[in-house]
């Protein structure tokens, strides 16, 4: 065996799994796990190897796929290459986080479902794949990651399903009616504006630092525009936690946290980050829930992760 490439980015992992598939040759993974979430934001790489005997080829096979795409967004897959998702190549990079976040959000026959902040679609692709039924609507501010989100419909064949805005939250009041979504989902950015790096790339900063929108507005507008009793479900930075509690204790109830712990090997480590999910006008009491580990001893998704990663299963409260 021999390593081709380490990477933590595990949609750039399934694009290259395919690629190589496609000629018939396999792609190991060996023993690392990631201490983050989150696409590139790994501390730790993943180990990707072929078989000796295979090696010029899938070097050679990678290499031309790789200039093919250079000039262009990125063509990958998720879901175990159900959904097509295409992405810059740099700065933005969606990760596991919307495809949990997706998973989190319970079925709804008839609602439709609301996601803020949809980046280049990838929560609102998983949760339309998975609920035939239920149409989303998907807001980006940015408007190049608005734009590629409305081609990764397309490329889906969801036009029918999925429509994106390309907004800035705090104006939806402008657009949408109020109590008019029976879910809505959300991955706002965590990082506070005086503490970011500033040479983080624009999109990246984009996503990760908040800007005119606040977490209160967040919260505000999934709250105004929720049927009651609907639900809201975001996925958050861990350190955050208490801020994001006390917003949803105006006007919501029946808070449940679910920790995401980064890896069995890990054991006493603090998660990452947490889904939050609350209901409107309910006055249910909060609760912890279990959670949910990513990452078996050899690095590698957990049976209930890869289920959802993966397959595309419903991640239940």
């Amino acid at each position: 065996m021999r390593e081709i490439l380490r990477t933590n980015d595990i949609v750039y992992i399934s694009w290259v799994t395919r690629i190589l598939a496609d000629s018939g040759i396999k792609l190991f993974t060996l023993d690392n796990h990631m201490s983050v979430l989150g696409g590139s934001a790994g501390a730790i790489s993943r180990r990707l190897m072929v078989a000796d005997s295979e090696f010029g080829q899938a070097r050679e096979l990678i290499e031309m796929a790789e200039r093919e795409r250079a000039s262009r967004p990125v063509p990958d897959y998720i879901l175990g290459g159900r959904l097509l998702l295409c992405q810059p190549k740099k700065g933005f990079r969606a990760g596991i986080e919307p495809i949990l976040l997706a998973a989190a959000v319970p079925d709804s026959v008839s609602g439709q479902v609301l996601e803020l902040g949809c980046g280049v679609g990838t929560a609102a692709l998983c949760y339309a794949s998975r609920v035939s039924d239920s149409p989303v609507i998907g807001v980006e501010k940015q408007s190049e990651l608005a734009k590629l989100a409305l081609d990764n419909v397309s490329k889906n064949h969801l036009n029918d399903r999925i429509r994106i805005i390309n907004e800035d939250i705090i104006f939806l009041h402008k657009i949408l009616a109020p109590c008019s979504f029976y879910h809505v989902m959300a991955n706002p950015p965590f990082v506070e504006a005086e503490r970011a790096d500033p040479k983080m790339h624009p999109l990246r900063w984009g996503s990760h630092v908040e800007g005119s929108a606040k977490l209160a507005d967040w919260v505000s507008v999934a709250r105004k525009l929720l049927k009651p009793k609907g639900t809201f479900t975001v996925i958050y930075d861990a350190g955050r936690i208490d801020d994001l509690i006390a917003l949803l204790k105006v006007g919501f109830g029946g808070i449940t946290i679910f920790p995401l712990w980064p890896s069995v090997q890990e054991k006493g480590q603090d998660a990452k980050r947490v889904l939050v999910q609350a209901r409107k006008g309910v006055k249910s009491p909060a609760r912890i829930a279990g959670g949910m580990v990513l990452h078996d001893i050899n690095g590698s998704f957990t049976s209930a992760a890869a289920n959802i990663l993966e397959r595309g299963a419903e991640l239940a409260f």
